[in-house]
């Protein structure tokens, strides 16, 4: 079984965040989501998530095309990796935290992971939809 891992906040889901999850999934038998929690998302992105994390780990999960949805770690981003041991790690068109250090990360934790980035969905990105 070919597992799959993404990553991301999916704050204020929408068309871009299911092409996504449809994309990886392509990729694969089984489908693993990692929702940022809410103190990562403010560390990153400089403001509070719309909705709690545990909102969005709702909302992800009803989606068909994911198998699991995992929180985030609080400490250590990375510990997702050595738990799930994912086949293909599947990288937003944008996405770039926490992207420099997880082909090292792969190596330390003797892991055959490959990583892919998907393709993007038109120009749906939360924080533009945001503004309007």
């Amino acid at each position: 079984m070919k597992t799959i891992l993404i990553f991301g906040t999916f704050d204020f889901f929408h068309a871009g965040h299911l092409a996504l999850i449809k994309q990886a999934r392509k990729l694969g038998d089984r489908l693993v989501v990692v929702i940022a929690r809410d103190e990562t998302v403010e560390r990153v992105k400089h403001q509070k998530p719309i909705h709690s994390e545990q909102d969005r780990k709702k909302i992800v999960s009803a989606i068909r095309y994911v198998d699991q949805v995992l929180l985030g770690s609080k400490t250590d981003v990375y510990a997702v990796l050595k738990k799930v041991k994912p086949d293909v790690i599947a990288l937003g068109y944008d996405q770039t935290f926490f992207v420099d250090l997880m082909k090292e990360k792969i190596r330390e934790f003797k892991l055959n992971t490959k990583i892919v980035r998907l393709k993007q969905y038109k120009t749906y990105k939360s924080s533009l939809i945001k503004l309007m």
